[in-house]
């Protein structure tokens, strides 16, 4: 697919390594309490700083009246009183004032899911919305920075000590929140020296990953804040990974200063010395981009679409008595194809669903209408109609195909029919195990038709031209040949959506046809436009061909599917009908308005 012109850079809200930490503001808070839990205990105190650039700018203090009597223990721990909480504001009063002061900072605290966890309840007691801010533990980001040689462990008055606050934690709000100012400041200063330099890489922060692949971020400085496709090659130009991005230079970054966990990552960022990338129009390009140049180049790093050409197939083959077949690839022979299949057992469950609705013969010999052959223990248990001795004629025989020939292309209802009630006979049996087999079968059968469904349509359609408004006010356009993405381009706002179009038409990708339900492209890379057709606010601008899926197929049983997929069988509704899904295409339009 050639690059298109159309791609245009776009300026970011923020600096493209994320928000600043020197922009963030922190509020460190600090609770004490009348026991460890929220289901049983209450809030006496809260405390809270407000910082900013290294600077404290504001302080929040007040006792809590907790309307119980405080512990002995925890009279004895805080030297917070009866007595000293008796005169003070409830927390139905407290809570709105602290919401105000926290606004959308970033929470801060020592052991924060216990803090976090008290401040939740309190809202949910009071009628009050916990807002959704950023929350950082201290304690976590101690425990990935610091060692056993610098610090016993990682409560806050060993930390207070390490890095000599000004205040020293006296279980006291306040003065614990003012020492884990100090403390937060002494990790951010620390964590400097790691790379961290946005709020971003400070919450995914991990000492697991090595100083060595942190170094190696300079592979990410020359990469743009556009979408694209980035690939890391080793030393001798070997392609080890290949991903997607909506912000390369972002994304890139990621591997080497925001705690990549994954030990095969940190195994390909070792060998990596260069990370080469390609600039797209749209995030779809991306997408498929990303799909074409893993097929091409088998990263090693790569787990998923590596070899597309291992898929299965079943196939319903062309021959006088026909079968079906498990086969590598789609030929041009006129049969009809079900698939593609990730793996052998989806295949198998698939033709046992079929052949469980339609009495397919299952031999593998060639048939011959004028010489017969001995008939298989199918034909006796009624499960064949042992064409192999004459006892079905080619013509009856046709029929039989036809049934099965209809549920792969078009309508789904008689083999739902036959299988819905055979799974009513298994449950009114009692037979569970049986069930839940012929329901997988089933939903493999389903899933596989569906999906054969829907790439047939695109696959057969000469030219599809599709637009998407996206974020700026403008538009992707995406020109589809035969199910291959043929060209992709960005109209910004205020620019002519359909000029741009007409361009990347006269400039798109020639495609020839394919056959079958294979389309020109990876079946992986149609369903990605697929799914890029279907998102929200597409509309057409031309169609060259009909695309269009059968009313009455296996889309049309993704309800029922859904309804008994979660694994259990309990009952079969055999009065259940199959409801049409009809979902209209956008309309096609001769002009699209400017936004």
């Amino acid at each position: 697919m050639p690059m298109q012109a159309a791609a245009t850079a776009r300026q970011t809200t923020f600096d493209e390594l994320g928000t600043p930490l020197r922009e963030v503001t922190f509020v460190v808070v600090d609770l004490e309490t009348t026991g460890g839990s929220p289901a049983g205990a209450e809030i006496t105190e809260i405390g809270a700083v407000k910082t900013r650039g290294g600077q404290v700018i504001g302080q929040f203090q007040t006792l809590v009246n907790p309307d119980t009597s405080i512990p002995p223990f925890i009279t004895a721990l805080t030297g917070i009183t009866d007595a000293l909480v008796a005169s003070a504001p409830r927390l139905a009063t407290v809570l709105p004032s602290f919401l105000e002061f926290l606004g959308d900072a970033v929470v801060v605290a020592h052991n924060a899911p216990f803090d976090v966890s008290f401040l939740k309840a309190a809202c949910a007691r009071t009628g009050h919305l916990w807002p959704s801010n950023v929350v950082v533990d201290t304690a976590r980001l101690a425990r990935q920075v610091l060692t056993r040689d610098e610090v016993p462990n990682c409560k806050l008055a060993s930390l207070a000590a390490h890095f000599r606050t000004e205040v020293t934690p006296d279980h006291r709000a306040l003065s614990d929140a003012r020492a884990t100012v100090d403390v937060l400041h002494g990790l951010i200063a620390r964590l400097g020296n790691h790379g961290v330099e946005s709020l971003e890489e400070l919450t995914t922060f991990s000492g697991k990953v090595s100083p060595a692949q942190r170094r190696k971020r300079y592979l990410a400085e020359s990469l743009p804040t556009l979408p694209g496709v980035y690939v890391f090659e080793d030393a001798e130009g070997r392609a080890l990974y290949v991903g997607k991005a909506s912000n390369l230079r972002a994304r890139v970054r990621n591997y080497f200063t925001a705690g990549e966990l994954r030990s095969r990552m940190r195994e390909m960022v070792a060998l990596a010395t260069r990370v080469r990338h390609i600039c797209c129009a749209t995030v779809l390009e991306a997408e498929v981009r990303e799909l074409r140049l893993i097929a091409e180049h088998k990263p090693r790093y790569n787990r998923r679409s590596r070899f597309p050409e291992r898929s299965l197939w079943v196939k319903l083959t062309r021959e006088p008595f026909p079968r079906l077949s498990m086969v590598r690839a789609v030929r041009d022979d006129d049969a009809d194809y079900l698939g593609p299949f990730a793996s052998r057992r989806a295949a198998e469950a698939a033709i046992s669903a079929l052949h469980e609705a339609v009495p397919l013969r299952q031999c593998t010999t060639r048939l011959s209408p004028r010489r017969p052959t001995p008939a298989c223990a199918l034909a006796d248990m009624g499960r064949c109609g042992a064409p192999c001795t004459g006892a079905q004629t080619p013509e009856e025989y046709a029929e039989t195909v036809a049934a099965a020939r209809e549920a792969m292309r078009g309508d789904i209802r008689p083999v739902l029919g036959t299988l819905t009630a055979r799974l009513s006979a298994l449950v009114a049996a009692e037979r569970f195990e049986d069930a839940a087999l012929v329901r997988d079968r089933f939903a493999a059968l389903v899933r596989a038709c569906a999906r054969v469904q829907q790439l047939v349509p695109l696959a057969g359609t000469a030219e599809l031209v599709a637009a998407r408004p996206d974020e700026d006010g403008g538009w992707e356009i995406s020109v589809v040949r035969f199910g291959r993405l043929a060209a992709a381009g960005r109209a910004c706002r205020g620019q002519d959506p359909l000029a741009v179009a007409g361009a990347l038409r006269a400039t798109a990708e020639i495609v020839p046809a394919g056959f079958g339900p294979a389309p020109a492209a990876s079946v992986e890379e149609t369903e990605c436009v697929l799914r890029w057709l279907s998102s929200p606010g597409v509309r057409l601008i031309e169609l060259d061909g009909v695309w269009a899926s059968p009313a009455f197929g296996a889309g049309s049983a993704r309800e029922w599917l859904s309804a008994g997929g979660d694994g259990s069988i309990t009952r079969v509704d055999t009065d259940r009908s199959l409801r049409t899904v009809h979902q209209p295409v956008a309309p096609l339009v001769s002009r699209i308005a400017h936004t």
